[in-house]
C-alpha cells in the first residue's frame, strides 16, 4: 500500500537494457500503470569508422544501479517493495557478448547491432553461396546475410581476436545476445547461473532455425560456430532463474523478449495483422503474422514475435529494420552542434514550413530494409544557398518518416492487406512533429498511446503471466484500454506521392559509396569531396563535415 493510501496490488520490475540507456521500471499488475523507474546512460566506444562497441561490465553494472534506485524510489513513495513478484528483461537485440564462463570476465567489448565492421565477413559469406545470394538462408532462419546479425559478429571475433578464439577452443567461451549476458549474471555467474535466451533474440543470431525453433546445425555449419557456446533456447515468459543479489534477491526473472517484440507485445499486438512501429535509435516496424512463418519478398524479416510460455504457441512476424532514427538527431547535436538537446530538433524543425527541397539519408551504417546495402553512406542532398541548419532538422526527421514509408510499402505487399493505422512508440514519439509528419507521409493515421514505455511494459506483462507467478492476466477481456493520441494525414495523395519519389532518388545517391572513389585530375584532396559528387550532395566524409557545420551555423 502507498503512503496515500493506495492500494497497487502485485507489482512487477522490467530492465529495460536499450543502445543509449538502462532502465528499471516498477508496474502495476492490475493497472499497467508504470509507478517508478530509473535510468543510467550507456557509452558507446567507436574504435574505428563504422564500429560501435559497449563494455558488457558497464551494462551489467547499470543494471544493478537501475534496480537499486528504482527500489529506494518505490520505498520513497510508501510502496511495500515485497509486492514486487516478478521481473523481465528486454533488450538492445543482435549485439554479441562473448565471456570466460570459470572467470565471468568478458573476452571482448560487446559488439553493437549497428556495428559495420563484419562488412568483409558478409561479402566473403555471400561469395561461398552457390549463387552469391545474400538471402541463400533466409528459408531457415529468415534473415539475409547482413551486419546486422549476431552470427557474422561472433565470426568476426573468432577470425580476428586471439583472446575470443583461444577460450573457444579450451571450452571457456559463452556467447549470447545482452539478455543471456544479464541473464547468467543476475542468476549467480559463474556460481551457476543460467546460460538461456529467448526464441525472439535467438531469431535474431541467424542461427536459429525459424521452423523448428531450435539451434540449426546446419547454420552452424555455414557460419563455422560451435554449437556448444550458445545458451539454451526457451520460451519468453517463464521462470529462467533468481536474483542473487541486491535489493530483489530472491526474485524469479521469468519474462525476456528482445525489444522490438516487447514493444508488441506492449502495443497488445496479439492478432494475426496488428502491427507497431518503434522509434529509438533505430526504427522497427514489426507486423504481426499469425502462428506461421511468411517469407518477405520485399526485402522484409521473418522473425519471432513471442512465445509466451512453454505450451504457448510461437507467433511470428514480418520486420522492417532501419538502423538510424534517433541517432540522426543525435548526430546532429553532438557531431555538428546545431542543437543542445536531441528534443530542441522539434522547435528547430518548426521555424521552417517545409525542408525547401532538403534530403537527408542517414546511411551511417549502410542501409537496412528494405535494400540491405552495407556499402550506402548518409548523404544531404538538395542544399542551395537558402538552406539553414533548420531545413536540416526537418529534413532529419522527414528521413525517419520516409524510411518508415518504405518498410510499410514492403509490408503492405507482402501481408496484402494494407495497414489502416499505425500503433507507434518509442522515445521519438513524444515529438509531435515527427508523428504529424509520419502521418501525412504515410496517408494513414498514426495511434501513439499516451503511456510511451510499451517496451518495458511488454516484458513486464510477460514476466508476470509467466507459470509460476501469475499475476498478469494477457486474457484480451482482462487487458486494461490503452489512452491514444491519434495523427491524421493532411497532405494531398499528389503532394504525397511527389516528395517520396524525391526521397527514393536520394537514397539511389546515397548507394555504393564504400570504396568508390573519384578524384579528377590535379585536384586537392579536399577539393575531391565536392567536386566528384552531384551539385548540392555531400557525403560524410571529414572535408564534407566541416562545410556542413558552416552551413549549420545559420
Amino acid at each position: 500500500m502507498a503512503a496515500d493510501g493506495r492500494s497497487w496490488g502485485p507489482l512487477v520490475g522490467a530492465v529495460d537494457q536499450g543502445t543509449s540507456s538502462t532502465r528499471f521500471l516498477i508496474f502495476a499488475s492490475n493497472s499497467a500503470e508504470l509507478l517508478t523507474y530509473h535510468q543510467t546512460e550507456i557509452h558507446s566506444v567507436l574504435p574505428k569508422e563504422g564500429w560501435v562497441e559497449q563494455d558488457p561490465m558497464e551494462i551489467l553494472a547499470s543494471v544493478y544501479e537501475c534496480i537499486e534506485k528504482a527500489v529506494a524510489n518505490t520505498r520513497d513513495l510508501g510502496i511495500d517493495v515485497n509486492d514486487i513478484k516478478a521481473i523481465g528483461i528486454t533488450n538492445q537485440r543482435e549485439t554479441t557478448v562473448v565471456w570466460d564462463k570459470y572467470t565471468g570476465e568478458p573476452l571482448h567489448n560487446a559488439i553493437v547491432w549497428l556495428d559495420l565492421r563484419t562488412a568483409e565477413t558478409v561479402n566473403r559469406l555471400i561469395d561461398s553461396t552457390p549463387r552469391k545470394n545474400k538471402e541463400h538462408l533466409k528459408p531457415l532462419c529468415g534473415l539475409p546475410l547482413a551486419t546486422y546479425f549476431s552470427a557474422v559478429k561472433l565470426r568476426w571475433l573468432l577470425d580476428n581476436s586471439e583472446k575470443v578464439a583461444l577460450a573457444v577452443r579450451e571450452g571457456r567461451a559463452m556467447f549470447g545476445t545482452v539478455d543471456s549476458w544479464l541473464l547468467w549474471n543476475l542468476t549467480g555467474g559463474v556460481k551457476g547461473g543460467v546460460h538461456v535466451t529467448d526464441v525472439t533474440n535467438a531469431s535474431r543470431t541467424m542461427l536459429l532455425n525459424i521452423h523448428t525453433q531450435q539451434w540449426d546445425a546446419n547454420l552452424c555449419k555455414f557460419f563455422s560456430l560451435p554449437m556448444t557456446i550458445l545458451p539454451e533456447i526457451r520460451s519468453s515468459s517463464e521462470i529462467y532463474g533468481y536474483m542473487v543479489q541486491g535489493a530483489l534477491k530472491g526474485l524469479p526473472i521469468s519474462g525476456c523478449l528482445g525489444d522490438q517484440s516487447a514493444a508488441l507485445v506492449g502495443q497488445c499486438c496479439f492478432t494475426r495483422g496488428s502491427a507497431k512501429n518503434t522509434y529509438g535509435t533505430g526504427c522497427f516496424l514489426l507486423y504481426n503474422t499469425g502462428t506461421e512463418p511468411i517469407p518477405s519478398e520485399h526485402g522484409l524479416l521473418t522473425t519471432i514475435a513471442y512465445k509466451l510460455g512453454k505450451d504457448k504457441p510461437t507467433f511470428y512476424a514480418l520486420e522492417g529494420s532501419v538502423a538510424i532514427a534517433g541517432e540522426c538527431v543525435k548526430w546532429l547535436r553532438d557531431n555538428l552542434g546545431i542543437i543542445q538537446k536531441s528534443s530542441d530538433i522539434e522547435a528547430l524543425a518548426a521555424t521552417v514550413t517545409d525542408t525547401a527541397g532538403t534530403h537527408f539519408v542517414p546511411a551511417f551504417s549502410g542501409l537496412f530494409a528494405p535494400y540491405w546495402e552495407s556499402d550506402a553512406r548518409g548523404i544531404i542532398c538538395g542544399l542551395t544557398q537558402f538552406s539553414t541548419k533548420a531545413h536540416i532538422a526537418r529534413a532529419a526527421l522527414e528521413a525517419v518518416c520516409f524510411q518508415t514509408c518504405e518498410i510499410l510499402e514492403a509490408m503492405n505487399k507482402d501481408s496484402r492487406i494494407p495497414l489502416e493505422s499505425l500503433q507507434v512508440d518509442g522515445g521519438m514519439t513524444q515529438n509531435n512533429l515527427l508523428m504529424q509528419l509520419q502521418a501525412d507521409l504515410l496517408g494513414i493515421q498514426v495511434v501513439r498511446p499516451a503511456m510511451p514505455e510499451t517496451t518495458a511494459l511488454g516484458v513486464a506483462m510477460a514476466a508476470g503471466a509467466a507459470e509460476g507467478v501469475g499475476v498478469w492476466s494477457l486474457d484480451p477481456a482482462d487487458l486494461t484500454s490503452i489512452t491514444t493520441d491519434t495523427f491524421t494525414p493532411a497532405l494531398s495523395q499528389d503532394e504525397r506521392d511527389s516528395r517520396y519519389g524525391k526521397w527514393k532518388y536520394a537514397v539511389q545517391k546515397a548507394m555504393k559509396w564504400e570504396g568508390h572513389t573519384h578524384k579528377e585530375p590535379d585536384s586537392k584532396p579536399t577539393d575531391t569531396v565536392v567536386k566528384s559528387l552531384p551539385a548540392g550532395i555531400f557525403i560524410f566524409t571529414s572535408a564534407a563535415l566541416l562545410l556542413v557545420t558552416t552551413l549549420c551555423q545559420r
